[in-house]
C-alpha cells in the first residue's frame, strides 16, 4: 500500500511587479527535464479580466520515479492577480513581459511503494512496515529525502532568480555534485 509523505515545508514565493513569465516557465520545465522528472500542468484558470487585469491559477506537477520503490513529487501552485501583459523595448527590441502580483506554493512528496509491491494481506503489510522502519529508514531519511529537499530548494532559487529576489549565488549549489 502506498505512503506519502512530505518531505519539507511548503516554501512560498511573493512578488509584484514586472517579470518574465515566458521564461520562468521554460526554466521550470527545463529544469525538470534536466533533473529526469515528469512535468504535467493540472490546472489552469484564467478568470475574466476586470480593469485592473486578469486573476490566474495554475497548478504545475513534478513526478520522478527515484527506484523501483520510491518515488517523489513536486507541487507548485501559483495564483496571481491584476495580471496584464506589458510590452517593454530592451535594447531596441520589443519584449512582452508581464505585470502582476503573484504567490508561488511549493511542497514537496515522497511516495514509498508507489507500484503498490506490498498491497494485500495484513502480512505483507507487516512486511511493509518493516521494509520502510527497519531495512531502509536511514537510506530513505539520509539519502533520498535530502537530495529531494535540496532539489526542492534549487528549483525555488531558480524560481526567485526570476524575480531578482536574491543574491546571484546560491548557498547550496554544487552541493549535489550537479551544476
Amino acid at each position: 500500500m502506498p505512503t506519502t509523505d512530505p518531505v519539507s515545508r511548503s516554501q512560498t514565493i511573493r512578488y509584484s511587479g514586472l517579470f518574465d513569465f515566458d521564461g520562468l516557465y521554460a526554466a521550470v520545465i527545463d529544469w525538470c527535464k534536466l533533473q529526469g522528472y515528469m512535468w504535467h500542468e493540472k490546472t489552469y484558470k484564467h478568470k475574466i479580466p476586470s480593469p485592473r487585469g486578469a486573476e490566474q491559477e495554475l497548478e504545475w506537477e513534478m513526478t520522478k520515479n527515484v527506484t523501483h520503490y520510491l518515488s517523489h513529487k513536486i507541487t507548485i501552485s501559483i495564483h496571481s492577480w491584476d495580471h496584464t501583459e506589458v510590452e517593454v523595448d530592451v535594447d531596441g527590441k520589443k519584449k512582452s513581459l508581464t505585470n502582476a502580483r503573484i504567490y508561488f506554493i511549493l511542497n514537496g512528496t515522497s511516495t514509498r511503494d508507489w507500484q503498490g509491491i506490498f498491497s494485500g494481506s495484513k502480512f505483507i503489510q507487516k512486511l511493509q512496515g518493516w521494509y520502510n522502519d527497519i531495512v531502509y529508514k536511514k537510506e530513505f531519511e539520509s539519502i533520498y529525502n535530502d537530495q529531494f529537499h535540496y532539489r526542492q530548494l534549487a528549483l525555488h532559487a531558480i524560481i526567485k532568480k526570476y524575480f531578482d529576489m536574491q543574491a546571484k549565488k546560491y548557498v547550496y549549489k554544487g552541493y549535489l555534485g550537479e551544476n
